[in-house]
């Protein structure tokens, strides 16, 4: 894990942030991805349940691909806050330059109960981000915090 701890983010930086992830990513807006919080070693994200969102019509299930799209965004949120973290020096416009050239080279989820809730939680924390290549990891909760499925991803910073 990071030890970035301290780092203090201006509030300027995190509105853009969570500008940038609710909706500067149309898909995250799609589907209704909002942040709950965003620091220096990871976010929290929340997402209400709704019926476009059933991927098992019988049990209103939410659908694997909502849950792993969901995850993936979570995990480049956490990148993104990390690397903001990791240049505090800079101006919040060069921090935020910085995030153009993130993207996913690996994901892996792994589905461990059916996901039945009204809402749910995502979290991520970064475990190592290196010059080229940052690592996650994930967690997609139900409304009583309840583990539903866990992630882990690389994504590109450079």
């Amino acid at each position: 894990m990071l030890k970035n701890k301290d780092v203090v983010f201006e509030p300027e930086f995190v509105q853009a942030l969570i500008q940038i992830f609710e909706e500067g990513i149309v898909f995250n807006k799609t589907l209704g991805l909002k942040v709950s919080t965003v620091g220096p070693l990871g976010a929290v994200a929340r997402l209400e349940m709704r019926p476009e969102l059933i991927g098992h019509y019988g049990h209103s299930r939410i659908h694997g691909g909502v849950i792993s799209a969901s995850l993936d965004s979570m995990g480049g949120l956490a990148v993104l806050a990390a690397i903001g973290a990791r240049h505090m020096d800079e101006s919040i416009e060069a921090r935020l330059q910085r995030f153009s050239k993130l993207g996913t080279i690996d994901l892996r989820v792994d589905y461990l109960r059916p996901g039945i809730s009204e809402r749910y939680e995502m979290r991520a924390e970064v475990m190592r981000l290196g010059s080229r290549v940052a690592t996650t990891r994930m967690e997609f909760l139900d409304a009583h915090g309840k583990l539903l499925s866990t992630g882990s991803a690389a994504y590109i910073v450079s």
